[in-house]
């Protein structure tokens, strides 16, 4: 019999990638996914912790659940399992489940891969389950293979976890240590996607480029290797990895953007501060000018690279000449897309214990000025590509009627009306408007299209709207 299974996902693509396979791992069990609680017989939060007040949205969220679930019981329609993952859960759990007793499920990133074996024990007995253990064995070497096609565009986790230990981040607390899946467990994901019918893959880590996994040749391989590698996929034609750390930037990955055609022409590549003192005090292990250096070597290989970073400001003891360091990195640097916070603290980080915390006034107005900033480089970029014909890769269907959205290779999103055979097909688009967050034009006449075969074949006109 079919049961109903809601999943609500925050935060990171990793939770977006996790939350699609805790479906395959309850897939055998008879687990169905629904677009809303009302009803399902398990409703799983993946949470996150990054952003501020994580917690309370979560408890909020669980109390909406508790009257959901006690409508559920008393309807006589069977008991709906309520489960906390992700982030909250692995920092939090013992929280959780004394603050929500009504909570059926506790457990952390690590251990989705025992949902079978937590969901029978909550079934059984009160109480609720709790498992936030950090496994010795990998979840990946335990889950199934994926049960649905994934999509044009799809996520493919290759690596876990951060050393890395920036004193604002929980991450490290909360995924663990850095671990790589193995060069033939992600060769095999990929070509079971494409086979599905995926067209792009991104390549997902907390610090992606500091993957080195064991090659089916039996030696190491870099993130440059894979993506060489995966290249050799028939019919994988883009390829993307996030999120990115500036001492992982290695040669060989720098040469891979100048010589492999499928991997698209844009980086995430956080820096979080253009001050070195800041920097420091982040234990980010870098300097400013370093990350200008390697933003250097990424464009002398690769002239046409477009960048996004992650800035946070207001870090505790930040001052206004720190800030304005940040300011002028991104000046010099340019960026496409970026995003940007103000900092707050998150308990059991070393940079929540720091007294000079900065006014959240202050923050305020200095986000405010890097976001004006930012803003007007991303519209620049934008702007830039009017009167230009770039490939768009159709991947979903518009709001409006006969209306396709797609991205170009620098994660632009394109608005397009034209017909739903172009889904999953690579476009020349020609440019006719931007806007702030997205791009509008013309598909060309006769133009060529890649097919969702991998075959060549031509299209009419067909023409974009444009959208604000």
């Amino acid at each position: 019999m079919s049961k109903k299974l809601f999943i609500k996902t925050w935060g990171c693509q990793m939770n977006v990638y996790d939350s699609a396979r805790m479906a395959d791992v309850l897939a055998p069990l008879g687990y169905r996914p629904v677009d809303e609680p009302d009803g399902a017989d398990m409703v799983i939060l993946n949470t996150c912790h990054i952003r501020e007040k994580a917690s309370e949205k979560v408890f909020s969220e669980l109390g909406r659940l508790r009257q959901l679930k006690d409508i559920k019981a008393e309807a006589g329609d069977g008991r709906m399992i309520v489960a906390v993952a992700g982030c909250v859960a692995q920092a939090e759990g013992e929280e959780i489940v004394a603050r929500a007793p009504y909570v059926d499920i506790v457990f952390g990133p690590q251990t989705y891969h025992t949902l079978p074996e937590m969901v029978a024990k909550a079934s059984r007995r009160a109480g609720s389950v709790l498992n936030t253990d950090f496994p010795v064995e990998s979840k990946f070497d335990f889950l199934p293979d994926e049960s649905a096609a994934q999509g044009v565009a799809a996520f493919l986790a290759v690596q876990e976890g951060c050393d890395k230990f920036c004193t604002f981040c929980v991450v490290p607390y909360t995924r663990g240590a850095e671990f790589s899946r193995t060069g033939a467990q992600i060769l095999a994901e990929a070509r079971r996607l494409v086979a599905g019918g995926t067209r792009e893959i991104n390549l997902l880590g907390q610090n992606v480029n500091a993957w080195h996994g064991d090659g089916p040749d039996g030696a190491t391989w870099g993130l440059g290797r894979l993506v060489r590698e995966l290249a050799e996929i028939d019919g994988l034609e883009r390829i993307r990895y996030t999120t990115s750390h500036p001492r992982d930037m290695d040669d060989d990955l720098i040469r891979a953007h100048a010589e492999v055609p499928q991997l698209m022409p844009y980086l995430h590549l956080p820096v979080q501060a253009g001050s070195d003192r800041v920097l420091a005090a982040m234990n980010r292990k870098h300097t400013a000018d370093d990350y200008r250096r390697i933003v250097d070597r990424l464009r002398a290989a690769k002239p046409d690279l477009a960048l996004s970073g992650d800035f946070i400001v207001g870090f505790p003891g930040e001052s206004d000449a720190d800030f304005a360091e940040t300011l002028r990195l991104v000046t010099d640097v340019g960026y496409a897309q970026a995003y940007s916070f103000k900092y707050s603290p998150r308990p059991g980080t070393p940079a929540a214990l720091e007294t000079a915390q900065v006014p959240e006034d202050v923050k305020d107005a200095r986000l405010a000025a890097l976001q004006q900033l930012l803003n007007a480089q991303q519209q620049a970029f934008n702007q830039s590509f009017v009167g230009q014909t770039v490939p768009v890769l159709f991947d979903r269907v518009g709001k409006r009627g006969g209306q396709l959205l797609g991205k170009s290779p620098y994660m632009q999103s394109v608005h397009a009306e034209a017909n739903d055979r172009l889904l999953g097909r690579i476009v020349e688009v020609r440019i006719d408007a931007a806007h702030p967050n997205s791009l509008a034009g013309t598909v060309a006449t006769g133009e060529y299209t890649s097919s969702p075969t991998g075959q060549i074949g031509r299209n009419g006109t067909q023409t974009l709207e444009a959208t604000v």
